[in-house]
């Protein structure tokens, strides 16, 4: 692939106001080498020839129209050159580079839309100028305002001092991203500043609100007017971030293209009428007395600085200002457009540039250009190299920590970075050095733009992430990027949080507003708590709606719901010790107060006696939950929060994949106790005497040994009165009067016996002393270590601890000699063989996945439950039998292995979330899913299995996963899904996803996380109904039966002189395998194998379509099973009625 050379003379952007000027823009074009030939439109230097591959117009073409060889081997330019080695050094790949260019390209306004809105906005200026004047009244006079019209302002306490009326503006300004070229879609949003004449103010205007409701009133009456304009398709209020003492009027056109464009009237004081020193940050504005409606001030009480409310009343004094500096920066300056548009999609992905305290376009604006001032960055930079230094930057810099500031001037009138960091969490101060435009951040809310900006570089810089789709194109809601997510219902608890934590300055200082008052207190309360645990706390941006005109403004409360994430340190997120200092020292005293009652004295082992806290938790499950019990606990005694208002959403998925016993785990107990029983078994068989040749090597297959078996099996004991014994053979059969028994799962081993001569090179000899193998380990096991083994020809089952393991003897020469095959001419060749390849899946590629699993476990503890979970989700869809169970595990790793833009999940639920994205958002089509187990591939290696995938995708399964260890063959999807399949699970995946991500971020909801896992029956034909009795696995169903039935065996640990119990019987997938085996030309047959009822049916298109008649045809189909197993509901299709009844 080539490059063209950017066009010399670019493409010059139409200047919008006297304070925008932009440089000329570099266009860029890719073009295969094959089209070198055609001739390109545009100018070029003369002299200069195109560069090999790449088109270039002939200043003298052939009459053919293709460029002369001289031409088109041409040296390549310096500036071409120069953007090949950009190109190599920062994006990687061409491919990064277009794909940026064409981002670029897709959220840029058109200049057709540009037309339209500047035309829409001449018209919005000739109506501001001919709305009529009112007389003069008192603020608290609002009669003069119509009905239809409400005041956008919470007018609490409603007495205020001062007069108001209305006048035309004095000035009307475009101010923002429009101007600068920076708006995106899908939202574009212009700002017009509408400067309200001198006139209608008076001295002490910033005092107690009076500046905010006259504007407040000031767009009311120009809402009233412009509501009854047929130019308008809509006019609403809204608050300018969420911020209560800003309201905004919203604009938008008529008809079609109402979604167009959304203008935003900003209301703004007239130059020059405020003294700027009285906003400084220590300065009050907001008088106590006034704002707790007393009749007179306490005598000698100080007022508290109000920073916040000074903050808002100067952020509407610098528009025009800040325009100017953007605009003078961005002159000359083409990479600082394309970089803000690529910042504003990283932000947006991550849902932090808008609401209260957001991380905005016109921050990141301001950011920029700081850098550009500092020399960070320069203005021949790209928009990606932008983009990049602007990560950097905030990954390093710590503004909650050190702030920083735009001002030049280093005027001793202004306040210092000191006085802004006592006043705000967040310091970044704009040009005229009285500004914080932080100033509503909260500390939490920059730690996680920061740590999202430090994970960022680190994808953009390792080549084996798709930088572009993780950083861009990839959402991050807070469901899916944090482990857990808890919601406070009831925001309106935060007024008695606000009065236990006495936060009354901030509520003045904050208008009232006791969410934006409390918020950051909660937040560091909930940090210091869970300091050792969590990474980041977090929370979501409070975001109050537009509303009509003729509506009361949002109260405070209407926010909704708010919600906390929790980035977990997984090594110590679980721990039950909270240790603080020794009981002697000052901190103790600090130590107490925080934890209260929960606060204990206790000795440790080194001698010590230290404070500390003891959280109650016995199952891994329940310690994943310790930081529910912190939360609840903190928020409760510091901030007065019952915990009947907090809705801990972070293991709601748990209940599916627990056990049917009360207050039992989620299984992890019962998988540790089956891997110890495995090593003590692996230990016993390598030190087993008397065997001719050694074993060289034993490995697990089985899902609880890689710690992904839904529902591990657990020890049982059979209870001989269920079952009929055969004596003679010391053996049990299920007895035909009781229910089935439970079900028994053997575990299966892999047992590898050294090379040697001795062995045959014939398949059915070999076969016969791998028989001999197996009843020779069953005679020694017995004899050595007292097991209970039962031998077979193709196995040796073995019941240990309650456990039944099945050991397989394997020779490492078998699959190859099953390969051999005999051409017609004598001459022996290899080729893959289905036994052949059914050998080396048992005995190579399944241990190598369980082992590499078993490690990523021990990685990441919450790996295995995540399986679990995606497992039992696929079973409950009845698609088990059509999707591997390693394949979902290969799945789920791979959102451990490679989890950008996302950290590892350290909760399962988080994980399961994933999955489900991952199945619904992945191109199956076109990629091959590459996970590295073991970090075994170069970046080399992926990138050819992604070449060869392209070549031969015809050739290759639906869903294709390479490993190290299987790079070509993607032997876990071979066989299935199908195509139909596949499409199936990612629509049940879209929907699944859909309805919890609702029910999780619905506190106010039933939050019944189970119906992702009720399956969609109507779309099947015919419904079997199965008798409960039957179903050994009856307990493991998503909605557990009210009644249990006895099923013959017990937990206990297994004794000596216990009969062999009944292993791997299920009847129903005995019955499942001849319904499959009698009518599978007819119909396909799907069933949840933990525990569900029902077996639904779906007919084959071609099924009732006329055939020809064939004389095999005319024996009927029949299949048998035990009387009164099953009972049968039959939809439609009488006619087949007979054939599914069971006899």
């Amino acid at each position: 692939m080539g490059e063209r050379r950017a066009g010399a003379s670019g493409v010059r952007c139409a200047t919008r106001g006297a304070e925008e000027k932009e440089a000329a823009a570099m266009m860029a074009g890719f073009k295969e080498p094959a089209e070198a030939a055609e001739a390109e439109q545009g100018s070029q230097p003369p002299g200069r020839g195109a560069a090999r591959g790449r088109k270039r117009p002939a200043p003298a073409p052939a009459p053919s129209g293709r460029l002369s060889r001289a031409e088109l081997y041409e040296p390549p330019s310096s500036e071409e050159l120069n953007r090949l080695k950009e190109t190599e050094d920062l994006f990687h790949s061409s491919l990064l580079r277009l794909q940026i260019e064409e981002l670029l390209k897709e959220v840029t306004l058109k200049e057709t839309k540009k037309k339209k809105i500047d035309a829409f906005l001449h018209e919005i200026n000739s109506l501001l100028s001919a709305i009529p004047e009112t007389s003069e009244s008192d603020l608290t006079d609002q009669s003069w305002l119509p009905g239809d019209v409400k005041v956008p302002f919470l007018q609490v306490p409603f007495d205020v001092k001062g007069k108001f009326r209305f006048l035309p503006p004095a000035q009307l300004s475009v101010v923002g991203s429009y101007l600068l070229g920076t708006c995106i879609k899908p939202e574009i949003n212009v700002d017009m500043a509408v400067t309200m004449p001198r006139e209608i103010f008076q001295d002490k205007d910033n005092l107690n609100q009076r500046y905010h409701r006259k504007r407040a009133l000031y767009l009311a009456h120009i809402a009233h007017h412009f509501s009854k304009e047929k130019l308008f398709g809509s006019v609403k209020f809204a608050y300018m971030n969420s911020s209560h003492l800003k309201p905004i009027l919203l604009l938008r056109p008529q008809g079609k293209d109402e979604k167009l464009v959304t203008v935003r009237l900003h209301a703004c004081p007239a130059p020059g009428f405020f003294k700027l020193s009285r906003f400084h940050p220590s300065k009050n504005n907001v008088r106590t007395a006034w704002f707790m409606e007393q009749s007179a001030p306490k005598e000698g009480a100080p007022e508290p600085p109000t920073p916040h409310y000074n903050n808002s009343i100067l952020c509407d004094t610098v528009l025009l200002s800040h325009l100017q500096f953007l605009s003078s920066a961005a002159t000359d300056f083409p990479g600082m457009k394309d970089g803000i548009a690529l910042l504003k999609v990283w932000l947006n992905q991550r849902q932090l540039s808008k609401g209260l305290g957001c991380f905005n376009g016109f921050l990141v604006s301001m950011l920029v250009a700081y850098l550009l001032v500092k020399r960070k960055i320069v203005r021949v930079m790209s928009g990606y190299q932008v983009l990049r230094n602007v990560l950097q930057f905030l990954a390093t810099t710590d503004l909650s920590v050190t702030g920083i500031s735009l001002a030049k001037d280093t005027d001793d009138s202004l306040p210092a970075l000191a006085d802004f960091h006592q006043a705000f969490e967040v310091v970044f101060v704009d040009p005229s050095g009285l500004v914080n435009l932080c100033a509503d951040m909260t500390a939490s809310k920059y730690h996680q733009v920061q740590l999202e900006a430090k994970h960022s570089m680190e994808i953009l810089d390792d080549r084996m992430v798709d930088g572009f789709q993780a950083l861009l194109m990839t959402p991050k809601p807070m469901l899916r990027t944090f482990d857990h997510v808890f919601h406070l219902k009831h925001v309106s608890k935060l007024q008695s949080a606000c009065k236990k934590m006495e936060l009354l300055n901030e509520l003045m200082d904050r208008g009232g507003n006791y969410v934006a008052a409390a918020l950051p207190f909660v937040v560091s309360l909930l940090a210091r708590g869970l300091s050792g645990r969590a990474l980041l706390v977090a929370h979501s941006l409070p975001q109050t709606p537009e509303w009509p005109i003729d509506a009361e403004p949002p109260k405070h409360k209407d926010v909704g719901p708010l919600t906390f994430g929790l980035l977990f340190l997984p090594e110590f997120a679980t721990s039950t010790l909270e240790k603080g200092p020794q009981a002697d020292r000052p901190e103790a005293v600090d130590f107490r107060t925080f934890w209260g009652e929960k606060s204990e004295l206790r000795r440790f082992q080194d001698g010590t006696i230290c404070e500390a806290v003891v959280w109650e938790a016995s199952t891994v499950c329940q310690k994943r939950l310790i930081p529910e019990q912190i939360v609840r606990h903190l928020l409760k005694l510091h901030a007065d929060i019952p915990e009947s208002s907090i809705c801990y959403t972070g293991a709601l998925l748990d209940s599916v994949i627990k056990s049917a016993k009360k207050d039992s785990g989620t299984g992890e107990e019962a998988m540790v106790s089956i891997v110890c029983s495995y090593d003590d078994l692996s230990r016993k068989l390598w030190n087993l005497e008397g065997l001719p040749l050694t074993v060289t090597a034993v490995q697990g297959v089985h899902p609880a040994l890689r710690y992904t078996d839904v529902f591990p099996p657990i020890p049982m004991k059979p209870i001989y009165s269920f079952h009929k014994q055969i004596r003679t053979k010391r053996l049990l059969i299920p007895s035909e009067e009781k229910p089935c028994p439970a079900y028994i799962a053997p575990m299966k081993i892999i047992c590898h016996m050294e090379g040697s001569g001795r062995w045959p090179q014939d398949k059915e000899a070999i076969k016969r002393i791998k028989a001999a193998f197996h009843l020779q380990l069953a005679e020694l096991l017995q004899q050595q270590h007292q097991l209970i083994c039962r031998p077979a020809v193709t196995h040796t089952d073995v019941y240990k601890d309650g456990f039944v393991f099945r050991l397989q003897v394997a020779y490492h020469r078998e699959p190859l000699i099953l390969k051999e095959v005999v051409t017609p001419e004598g001459m022996v060749k290899y080729q893959d063989t289905e036994e052949s390849q059914q050998l080396e899946l048992e005995t190579l590629h399944r241990p190598y996945l369980t082992s590499s699993l078993h490690g990523l476990q021990q990685q990441h503890p919450v790996f295995g439950s995540s399986c679990r979970l995606a497992k039992r989700w696929v079973s409950a869809q009845l698609l088990s039998d059509s999707i591997s169970e390693e394949c979902v595990d290969l799945l789920v790793a791979s959102l451990f292995l490679h989890p950008a833009p996302f950290t590892p999940p350290s909760s399962p639920q988080v994980g399961f979330l994933r999955f489900l994205n991952l199945l619904v958002t992945f191109d199956w089509n076109n990629n091959p899913l590459i996970v590295n187990l073991n970090a075994g591939l170069t970046d080399a290696d992926c990138t050819e299995i992604r070449n060869k995938f392209m070549a031969a995708r015809s050739r290759l399964p639906v869903m294709f996963i390479a490993t190290p260890k299987d790079q070509w063959s993607s032997v876990w999807t071979q066989e299935q899904p199908s195509a139909q399949i596949l499409q199936r699970l990612l629509v049940l995946a879209a929907e699944s996803l859909r309805t919890l991500e609702e029910q999780l971020m619905d506190p106010l909801s039933s939050q019944d996380v189970k119906i992702a896992f009720r399956p969609p029956l109507d779309l099947y034909d015919v419904l079997i109904h199965l008798n409960s009795n039957q179903i050994p696995r009856h307990l493991e169903g998503v909605d557990r039966p009210v009644k249990s039935f006895s099923r013959g065996v017990v937990k206990n640990s297994a004794g000596v002189n216990v009969l062999f119990p009944v292993v791997d019987y299920d009847p129903v997938q005995c019955y499942l395998q001849e319904l499959r085996d009698a009518f599978s030309d007819l119909a396909l047959f799907f069933y949840d194998k933990h525990g569900g009822e029902v077996i639904a049916v779906l007919w084959k298109p071609l099924s009732f379509q006329p055939q020809p008649f064939k004389g095999a045809l005319a024996i009927q189909p029949s299949c048998s099973c035990e009387t009164q197993l099953f009972m049968v509901v039959k939809r439609e299709e009488e006619m087949l009625a007979s054939e599914l009844s069971v006899a």
